[in-house]
């Protein structure tokens, strides 16, 4: 049997001491019986140099959708057994490959043990549970029905990450397509146009403008392409900090992203499906309806939505309907959402009309995604084409004029 290495207070003194037992609930339950306050953190197994548990809990990322879903479900078929939870999180924990997230649950499992509430310990890390995930953990707690809100939660994840695998699916045949059409200009310009530039001093004869133009691009880019790389690469950790840390910058470009051409449909319907999605999840769950938008709101990915509903929920909180809000914002909840919103409040289905207009929206971002891709695949083609064949002819102007001026 083990020996665990134990740190608690007993009137008001800190005191250290050692115990033999099966696992580390055992020694807390041990120490609760000799009045002794235990300091969870500080009880490990005599022998260990370093808690993993704890470093993989301290590293940042690493927890994915998928395996959130995964655990979710899980956890959800073992209570719904009859498994106490803390046996539940300690045989999760134990087999999950992922070891940041394996080192997350052995230490939401140690608070469970210490006394801290499901939720609560969840709330610990953020990075992996969210607060849409709490609140929800924390209504079933109360209603006593974890493992039907468990199941939900599953569900409401699953349906999520659908989306965003849809959306991520359809945008690596672009990027590809892009990135080899900057490739392939990029070794023209850089390294063959210099050849052609070469041969026509020796020509004598005065150049064409074009010729000129793509020459005078093609010296600048090589003689500045690490300079360039450098400005693109600082151009861009300059946007995403200004959006990840300044109100005023996420809102700018969130906006953006909303009206941007062809993307701005697709990001719209993406953030509805969620919206509805969400705030449905919420409400069946038995979070009250404020708090649900205010948790919406703050899952919502924009801020101009994000803005757009706490508006409506400060107009209910005031006692007017949800629907009635939201049609100030014809531009983010189209006129069908609100009026199938003022349906589900009239006949208190909110829950059901709000999944019903995510299932719509869902379906509508698998018809913009599939739109896109036909806008963008003739937009790249010509893009491409119309490059390169700007550049060959500007090669092959001065040789059709030294061909002419040889004839005449």
């Amino acid at each position: 049997m083990p020996v665990f290495v134990w740190e608690g207070r007993a009137n008001g003194r800190l005191q250290k001491g050692e115990i033999e037992a099966p696992n580390k609930s055992a020694v807390i339950a041990r120490l609760r019986q000799m009045r002794v306050t235990p300091v969870p953190e500080r009880i490990k197994e005599k022998g260990r140099l370093f808690d993993l548990s704890k470093i993989f809990a301290a590293m940042g990322g690493g927890v994915g959708t998928k395996d959130l879903v995964i655990f979710t479900r899980q956890l959800s078929v073992m209570v719904n057994a009859g498994l106490p939870l803390v046996r539940s999180l300690d045989i999760l924990a134990s087999q999950n490959q992922n070891l940041k997230f394996a080192g997350i649950l052995r230490s939401v499992k140690e608070s469970v043990e210490s006394g801290t509430t499901f939720a609560e310990a969840l709330a610990k890390h953020p990075s992996a549970f969210d607060i849409l995930y709490v609140n929800l953990v924390r209504a079933g707690e109360t209603g006593g029905v974890l493992d039907t809100i468990l199941q939900r939660l599953a569900t409401f994840l699953e349906k999520i990450e659908a989306i965003k695998r849809r959306i991520k699916g359809a945008m690596i045949y672009p990027a590809v397509v892009i990135t080899v059409a900057i490739t392939v200009i990029a070794v023209i310009m850089i390294f063959v146009v210099p050849t052609f530039a070469e041969m026509f001093k020796d020509m004598g004869t005065t150049l064409p403008g074009l010729t000129l133009m793509i020459m005078g691009i093609s010296t600048f880019l090589k003689n500045n392409i690490i300079y360039i790389l450098i400005a693109i690469f600082l151009t861009f950790m300059a946007i995403t900090y200004v959006y990840r840390n300044t109100y005023r910058g996420r809102k700018l470009i969130d906006a953006f992203k909303l009206r941007f051409p062809l993307m701005g449909d697709l990001i719209l319907k993406t953030v509805l499906a969620r919206f509805c999605r969400t705030l449905a999840t919420l409400i069946t769950g038995g979070i009250s309806i404020l708090d649900a938008l205010e948790i919406t709101a703050k899952a919502s990915g924009n801020v101009i939505t994000e803005e757009a509903i706490m508006g409506a929920r400060k107009a209910v909180s005031e006692g007017k309907t949800l629907a009635d809000p939201l049609a100030r914002h014809p531009r983010i909840f189209p006129p069908i959402v609100v009026q199938m919103i003022a349906v589900g409040e009239q006949t208190g289905a909110l829950d059901e009309m709000l999944n019903k207009i995510a299932d719509f929206y869902e379906d509508e971002v698998d018809v913009a995604v599939a739109s896109l891709l036909q806008a963008l695949e003739p937009i790249m083609i010509a893009g491409l084409g119309g490059t390169v064949g700007v550049i060959v002819i500007a090669m092959y102007l001065p040789m059709f004029k030294m061909i002419g001026a040889m004839s005449e």
